[in-house]
């Protein structure tokens, strides 16, 4: 009878089965799966955040956010970039080296046209491939609303500020790498 440890489908078989050839991943009873996460500590990160200027009312609340969660867990050793829109963000994030996470701020807003929908596909589709091709946490900050309302709460101070959870997911990633060995030099 399969059972859940730590979120995924476990079953148990006896030692004859192991190790498995299907989907599911049995595990012997007496042996727990081994877990790697990083830890919120920003301290020693070198850190870039790449911050588009269009829609800068609400990317300015995002970027606010971002530097504000970066400084509350001791990140220090932060660049700051800022690009002309959302567009630019992958050509830059691909550019750089040398830091532990790349955390990119933009906004998009749904117009009239069909322009939103290919910006917002391209944006995320490249800051994922840049993310991969680099082998480094690239967080990915960029809104995509459907109005200007959406937009502000989300760049707002407070909870749920997309800036501040693109901040701390990147400081998480980047303190993982570490942990698997994958520390930038």
């Amino acid at each position: 009878m399969p059972r859940l440890r730590d979120g995924m489908a476990v079953a148990e078989k006896p030692a004859a089965a192991w190790p498995p050839h299907s989907e599911v991943c049995y595990l012997p009873p007496s042996m727990p799966p081994r877990s790697f996460e990083g830890d919120l500590n920003g301290e020693g990160l070198r850190i870039a955040v790449i911050a588009s200027r269009f829609n800068d009312d609400i990317v300015s609340g995002l970027l606010d956010g971002a530097l504000d969660c970066l400084e509350r867990h001791g990140a220090t050793d932060v660049d700051l970039y800022r690009v002309p829109g959302a567009f630019e963000l992958p050509t830059l994030a691909a550019k750089l080296d040398g830091y532990h996470a790349i955390i990119t701020l933009g906004c998009l807003l749904r117009g009239d046209t069909p322009h939103f929908d290919f910006i917002s596909q391209q944006v995320t589709m490249e800051l994922s491939r840049v993310a991969v091709d680099a082998r480094i946490p690239v967080a990915f900050g960029v809104i995509t609303c459907n109005t200007y309302e959406q937009a502000v709460q989300r760049s707002s101070a407070g909870a749920g500020n997309k800036g501040w959870e693109a901040a701390l997911a990147a400081i998480e990633m980047a303190n993982l790498w570490r942990v698997l060995g994958r520390e930038v030099s």
